[in-house]
């Protein structure tokens, strides 16, 4: 029996089994997939990085337009390796120091294409500037400055060269808003922005103090009082055809120092090297003998030591004193008998010497011990002059009495009659507002003295034979004491002072004027006393008197407004 053989199919070797068709499709799908899974994770990388970098620019957009642009752009501009300084304001918050961006304008030789073109501009622009020097420096082909501190001006006019190889390098710059003003308060800053003189120097570390650095620095300066005092100066000076002038307001109860003026004065901003010593600040710096101011001082020791009355009458007043190989008289002829106030009212030299020989050489030495007037005086700037040493031997008693042989600065004196009329009380001078330092507790006269001494200021102004007629402002009680001295090289070289106080009746203010070297003004018409008359004489009572006259009848409206009890007071006596 044949067994049957099972017929095995073959097939075609061309066609494809289902298995291997199917193994083909799913390896291709397989390798599809896994491609597009790998495209996909790296747009989602790329998706993920892009959005962090928008979301950190985005963070940091916001932060800095956050902060204050202006600190910000100080601290990320070009000038971050220079020193910033504090802006300096008056006290109404006026600008009058300030940090600015300013430029120097350097030149890349590599990048001028036309040298002789450039020249051409430079000579028709800049006359001032070297072209030989230029032209040079042009040939050596290296990078240097064309012109430092350039002004707008300037600026505008390198700028229309259209020269790619002049670079504005940016830097910050100290500038004055109001340039001669406060020139010999403000001082300088040198090209590092270091303080070299006046308030600059003295408060260098307080001004570049980064936490307060957007804090101004405050003074007691009034810009409006200052234009004022500084144009009436300005017009004395041309009037008088005086040498020099100078002039400071003091508030007698808290030394603070609304207004300071010296002439000649100058433009800070220019930064120039000045020599010539007619510049100095003549109310810090300067040292004069001030003449007959000192008589007031030595009347009011004389009150307060009870050794005479305003009434007590000096007799047998003598015309002429020999002092040791000096004879002492007074510049016109006087009653023989005069009351103390009188003396003060006329200006004696021969009564306030006899006064002052009633006090004698030891009280009046602790006097003038106990007010520092031969020593430099404390103020916030450091042009500041020291009083001359003397020693007290024969006649110093009698020549100091009425001012002559004592050199003393007008910051001292004046800050020496604000003790005087705001009731006896030492003051320290100041120039920077809210300094929050109390009163000194130390008295140089009582009240009852204080406040004779002012009864008597007020009729050197106002009595006939007082020499100081020309301040009678009406409205503002003006009181004070004239003084009139020469120099031991020129007798007709004067100096001519006045110091006033207002109002009499309860002082605030100390004005004192100052004149170098005047001369008479013959064009010159007064009100004397309702009458016109042409200037005859050069004494402090027909010059300094004047001026400071013309200087209240101006700044009092000013002073006025922040002072309520004297603006209704002035206005009473007005409508009465």
């Amino acid at each position: 029996m044949r067994k049957k053989i099972k017929k095995k199919k073959f097939f075609n070797i061309n066609q494809k089994s289902f298995y291997f068709e199917d193994y083909l499709e799913t390896n291709q799908k397989s390798k599809k997939e896994k491609s597009s899974s790998i495209s996909q994770d790296r747009i989602y990388l790329l998706f993920f990085l892009f959005f962090s970098l928008i979301t950190i620019f985005s963070i940091k957009i916001i932060l800095v337009s956050l902060k204050d642009s202006e600190v910000y752009s100080q601290k990320n501009n070009l000038f971050h390796n220079i020193t910033l300084r504090r802006d300096i304001v008056d006290r109404n918050g006026v600008i009058v120091s300030r940090n600015v961006k300013s430029y120097h304008a350097a030149v890349n030789p590599k990048l001028i294409k036309d040298k002789e073109n450039f020249l051409i501009k430079i000579r028709l622009n800049f006359p001032d500037l070297s072209i030989n020097d230029i032209n040079k420096k042009l040939e050596v082909g290296k990078y240097f400055y064309l012109k430092r501190r350039l002004d707008q001006t300037d600026k505008k006019k390198l700028w229309a060269f259209g020269e790619k190889g002049l670079i504005f390098e940016p830097f910050q710059s100290r500038i004055y808003t109001h340039s001669n003003l406060y020139s010999h308060i403000l001082g300088q800053v040198d090209y590092d922005n270091y303080g070299i003189s006046g308030v600059e120097k003295y408060f260098d570390k307080n001004l570049k103090d980064k936490k307060l650095i957007n804090t101004p620095m405050q003074l007691t300066l009034d810009t409006n009082i200052q234009h004022i005092i500084n144009e009436e100066l300005k017009k004395a000076l041309k009037t008088f055809s005086a040498t020099g002038a100078a002039a400071i307001l003091m508030n007698v109860n808290n030394g603070e120092v609304l207004s300071l003026v010296s002439l000649p004065n100058f433009d800070i901003n220019k930064r120039e090297s000045i020599t010539d010593k007619n510049y100095i600040n003549k109310i810090t710096k300067g040292v004069y003998e001030l003449g007959s101011i000192f008589k007031t001082f030595t009347i009011a020791l004389a009150l307060e030591k009870n050794l005479v009355t305003p009434d007590t009458i000096i007799k047998n007043i003598p015309r002429k004193i020999k002092c040791s190989i000096h004879e002492i008289s007074d510049i016109k002829e006087f009653p023989k008998n005069l009351s103390v106030e009188d003396i003060l009212i006329r200006s004696s030299n021969i009564g306030t010497l006899l006064v002052a020989k009633k006090i004698g050489e030891d009280d009046y030495k602790n006097f003038i011990n106990k007010i520092n007037l031969l020593k430099t005086p404390n103020f916030e700037i450091e042009e500041l002059g020291t009083p001359l040493n003397f020693k007290w031997n024969k006649c110093k008693l009698e020549t100091i009495s009425y001012g002559h042989g004592i050199a003393i600065t007008p910051l001292q004196a004046t800050a020496t009659y604000a003790a005087l009329t705001n009731g006896g009380n030492i003051i320290e001078p100041t120039i920077i507002k809210n300094k929050n330092k109390p009163l000194s507790s130390r008295r140089i006269i009582s009240e009852e003295t204080s406040y004779k001494i002012n009864s008597i200021l007020r009729k050197v102004v106002t009595e006939k034979e007082g020499t100081a007629s020309l301040a009678n402002v009406y409205g503002y009680d003006v009181g004070g004491k004239t003084g009139t001295s020469q120099t031991y090289k020129n007798s007709n070289e004067n100096l001519n002072t006045f110091i006033s106080i207002f109002p009499t009746q309860k002082p605030n203010y100390a004005l004192l004027v100052m004149l170098e070297n005047p001369q008479i003004a013959k064009e010159l018409i007064y009100n004397y006393r309702g009458v016109k008359i042409k200037g005859t004489r050069n004494e402090a009572g027909w010059n300094s008197v004047y001026v400071a006259g013309k200087i209240i009848e101006k700044i009092g409206p000013i002073l006025a407004i922040n002072n309520e009890e004297f603006y209704n007071k002035n206005v009473a006596k007005k409508l009465n």
